[in-house]
């Protein structure tokens, strides 16, 4: 069964006529089906909107596999993708986790009812969290306060599948006794701690799946996602003890990566290895690498309906410091972040626009760019003079100022390459591609093997929220809360030269 989510992706391939481009061989890729080795969640918010009005986002992984697994889960801020907390998680055969991240005083935190086991243990609480902490980005110059926590991401990375019939897999694994008073509860008890890999670890074999909602209780919205899942991330265990840092995202063995490009005719299946000495990050970053983001918005005054884009970028610490920036990003961290120049066209539901928007609101030196990890780009109708949409009441945003007459309509997002350096992730010097021509379609094609291969835009997932509101409208009850909220998926554009 392991083997089987490890090799899904090739083996569907195979079936299309190119197990000559990708064998058997170990390549990160997103997995369309949602199951993977590592679960990137694009955003968590604990913010209030008007009013004591607090979200709280509820998450969810599932183990579908019949190994039990250890993971780390891993929460960071949305700025500057500093850890804000970790964790290590103990899933048994076909568990779930869940939990929810709650604003706490200054800051957020998270807490869980479920019984899995959990290094260190996780508050129960929920007016008592384990609280985010902001050590590692006290000084990173995007300010130092617990604010910073309230919104941002996180991943549930797999470290390794659990050997059947170890101790650690007894320890970990729920009581079946109905009639025991611990029913349903693990033991959790001689848990590894150190960084030292523990004997009873084997590769990761993938199968998790997870959801999140952010759920703004008073305002009786609820918007919902599908964390995306990386298959094929790693074929060696990576273990590391609670406190620790890793594994990170970028950790993938071996640093190779599969992208199914559907933009050109037919399609094409690249496969690119990044060279020995090539940190995984390229690998993992090639799979979200797109040019163009696409999705819709409304700012409907009649209905009072509201939009915000998320666009995160999970890679992007790997690549940003105070102290510079490479390829494929664009500045240094700083007070203002880290910003990458954009280009964005609105279309209304006629197929009409006004043309690229001339600037954000309020014009600023970061204007028309996106300067976080995690970014809310928020919608206003008249120019900039009507409200900002705010749904999310991020702090981490860029307003587009719609014309007057775009109310609404679909945009098209993208990230321009004027100098030629930026914006692009090349493979490099030593790395290979393969590249299997209309392979997709199963029209068959060449297949061609050479170095020269560059990926275009940034590594970026997301989605669009939008909510409305009927309550006061004609023919709507004055009894009724009649609040809605809605989640759209991000549909994207390749350019792989």
């Amino acid at each position: 069964m392991s083997t089987f989510k490890q090799k899904s992706l090739f083996a569907a391939l195979a079936g299309l006529g190119v197990l000559g481009v990708v064998d058997s061989a170990q390549a990160v890729h997103i997995n369309q089906d949602g199951l993977g080795q590592a679960l990137v969640y694009p955003y968590y918010t604990a913010r209030t909107t008007t009013g004591p009005n607090a979200y709280v986002t509820a998450l969810s992984v599932v183990n579908t596999t019949a190994s039990a697994k250890a993971v780390k889960v891993r929460f960071l801020e949305g700025k500057n993708s500093q850890e804000v907390l970790d964790f290590n998680l103990f899933l048994s055969q076909y568990d779930v986790w869940t939990a929810g991240i709650v604003a706490n005083g200054p800051g957020a935190g998270v807490f869980t009812l479920d019984h899995s086991c959990t290094t260190p243990k996780v508050s129960s609480d929920s007016a008592n969290p384990t609280k985010f902490r902001n050590g590692a980005y006290a000084s990173d110059g995007g300010g130092d306060t617990l604010d910073r926590t309230y919104e941002g991401y996180f991943e549930i990375l797999e470290m390794g599948s659990i050997d059947g019939g170890s101790p650690l897999e007894a320890s970990v694994t729920h009581s079946q006794d109905l009639s025991s008073p611990n029913a349903s509860k693990p033991a959790c008890t001689g848990l590894p701690v150190s960084d030292s890999k523990p004997s009873y670890l084997s590769a990761p074999t993938g199968g998790l799946m997870g959801t999140a909602s952010l759920i703004n209780v008073n305002e009786g919205t609820d918007m919902s996602y599908d964390a995306v899942a990386f298959d094929g991330w790693s074929d060696v265990v990576n273990w590391s003890g609670p406190g620790s840092v890793l594994p990170r995202l970028q950790d993938a063995s071996p640093a190779v990566s599969v992208v199914i490009d559907n933009t050109s005719t037919g399609g094409r299946v690249i496969r690119t290895n990044w060279g020995a000495l090539a940190n995984g990050r390229d690998a993992v970053s090639a799979t979200m690498m797109r040019s163009h983001v696409y999705n819709e918005y409304t700012v409907e005054s009649a209905i009072k309906a509201a939009t915000d884009w998320v666009v995160t970028m999970p890679t992007k610490r790997f690549y940003v410091t105070s102290g510079g920036a490479v390829r494929p990003f664009q500045s240094a961290f700083g007070s203002k972040g880290s910003c990458d120049t954009i280009s964005l066209t609105y279309y209304d539901r006629e197929e009409q626009t006004p043309g690229a928007i001339i600037d954000f609101s309020p014009t600023t030196p970061e204007s028309r760019s996106l300067c976080w990890e995690a970014n809310v780009l928020t919608f206003s109708a008249n120019g900039g003079s009507a409200t900002t949409s705010h749904v999310l009441a991020s702090t981490n945003t860029a307003n587009v100022a719609l014309n007057s007459s775009w109310i609404n309509g679909w945009a098209d997002l993208s990230f321009p390459n004027t100098s030629g350096t930026i914006h692009t992730l090349p493979a490099p010097t030593g790395g290979t591609t393969t590249v299997d021509v209309n392979s997709v379609n199963g029209q068959g094609g060449g297949v061609t093997t050479g170095r020269n291969i560059t990926y275009y835009g940034l590594p970026v997932v997301g989605f669009a929220v939008q909510s409305y509101s009927t309550t006061g409208l004609p023919g709507v009850s004055a009894n009724v809360l009649s609040n809605y909220g809605g989640n759209f998926n991000h549909k994207y554009m390749r350019t792989i030269n």
